[in-house]
């Protein structure tokens, strides 16, 4: 199973954040329009969308992202808007005094109705993502924010974009093309916009999975799936917000594309991907069930399967995690300190996956490095439910070879296993 499951092993191993490889994006405001725009190009198709309604403690939000539930893009009710771009910053080398322990974007995106706002959580927390972040408002004002500092907004417009290096070579005319266009007009319009991002999109090893043009005033969004701009799915926030939280996937809302059902059907995550779907349709426990027997067959029809049933176990996991947590991202998958604060609940998703974690870790031929990682996940679970001397019992046994296990389950086991022995869960 470990043979093929690369993304997880990569994941393991870097546990890093807001990892899209190359982006276009940028502010405008003008004519009395206010606007942000973005290509979003990866690797990795199956975009979901998110809806956060207000809470007590946080403003109601939309999230895009990959199925990691990393946030790539949001807007809040109140127009305000963020976007990454990749950057290469060695955090190392900076002077970062006082980084914030969760997701510093998140945290002003739930609490902050302006750029003006939020430069005062800004001006407190340094920025320690190896990333560039564009923040806009409704008002016209814009940043960029990055590890080594702010980048203010000094006329009408703002990019922020990057260069990707493929294969040792540095092709990138984006960021000019969309300065180019911005600055040599003065339209500002969804069709001037939709024009900058069809001329700055990407194809071949990197694609535009989608494209977004957010009206900050109005709290609209105008989204286009893989480079299509003929086809729109248009957004009303405040509308949507009102139908409560829930997941979707973005490519549901657009008609079928050869290009894009290509694109999807020849990447690692399909499988996994086909199996969610089939839960909605036929129930999960259903599906489990049924695809737990293909797999305990001597010769499944495909020799990827187990590893698929890891990833979607990780995904109720993430999904779950994702709603208790009003629209955050899983925290203690990359290793924030925020996440070893794990709070308790009860959820089916999670017991769900705590199934399909047993199964999988009781198969005799699974590698050890990655049986002491599937234990990790059950401790992370029981201990999400409530079941502490369970979750004990798995976290001990994820780190009791060392010399068989992940660096990374290794730190996080360690951790838990202290706050466990002092008693931060009765």
């Amino acid at each position: 199973m470990q043979k093929h499951f690369i993304l997880i092993l990569i994941s393991l191993l870097t546990t890093g954040i807001h990892t899209v490889k190359a982006c276009t994006i940028f502010s405008c405001s003008r004519g009395g329009q206010t606007f942000a725009a973005a290509n979003e190009d990866d690797t990795t198709p199956f975009t979901r969308i998110w809806y956060n309604p207000a809470t007590k403690d946080r403003y109601g939000s939309v999230c895009f992202g990959a199925p990691d539930m990393q946030v790539a893009a949001a807007m809040n009710e109140y127009g305000l808007f963020y976007d990454f771009a990749a950057a290469n910053y060695d955090l190392s080398k900076l002077n970062l005094k006082n980084p914030y322990k969760g997701d510093l974007m998140w945290e002003i995106l739930g609490k902050c109705k302006n750029v003006k706002e939020a430069m005062v959580i800004l001006k407190k927390y340094d920025f320690a993502i190896s990333a560039k972040a564009l923040l806009a408002d409704k008002e016209g004002n814009s940043i960029v924010i990055t590890p080594e500092g702010i980048i203010e907004k000094t006329g009408d417009f703002q990019v922020n974009s990057n260069c990707n290096v493929i294969n040792g070579k540095l092709s990138c005319r984006r960021p000019e093309i969309a300065n180019e266009m911005l600055a040599s007009s003065q339209e500002n319009n969804i069709d001037f916009l939709k024009a900058i991002l069809d001329k700055t999109h990407q194809e071949g090893e990197l694609n535009t999975l989608y494209s977004s043009i957010y009206d900050l005033k109005k709290g609209t969004i105008n989204v286009y799936l893989f480079h299509d701009y003929n086809t729109v799915y248009t957004i009303n926030l405040k509308a949507e917000l009102k139908k409560g939280y829930r997941i979707e996937n973005l490519a549901d809302h657009f008609p079928s594309s050869f290009a894009y059902e290509s694109f999807s059907k020849n990447h690692s995550l399909y499988l996994k991907e086909s199996i969610l779907q089939e839960m909605k349709d036929k129930g999960t426990e259903t599906t489990i069930a049924h695809y737990i027997t293909e797999s305990e067959k001597q010769a499944p029809k495909n020799k990827n399967l187990n590893s698929a049933l890891l990833e979607v176990a990780l995904q109720l996991i993430k999904y779950s995690w994702n709603e208790q947590s009003n629209g955050g991202m899983w925290d203690y998958w990359f290793s924030k300190p925020e996440g070893y604060n794990v709070k308790q609940y009860k959820d089916p998703r999670l017991t769900s996956a705590d199934n399909l974690l047993k199964y999988l870790s009781a198969k005799e031929n699974t590698d050890l490095k990655l049986k002491n990682f599937m234990y990790e996940m059950s401790g992370f679970v029981n201990l999400a439910q409530g079941n502490t001397s369970a979750a004990k019992e798995f976290y001990e046994k994820s780190i009791y070879n060392p010399e068989e296990t992940y660096k990374v389950t290794l730190s996080r086991g360690t951790e838990m296993l202290c706050r466990l022995d002092e008693g931060k869960w009765k």
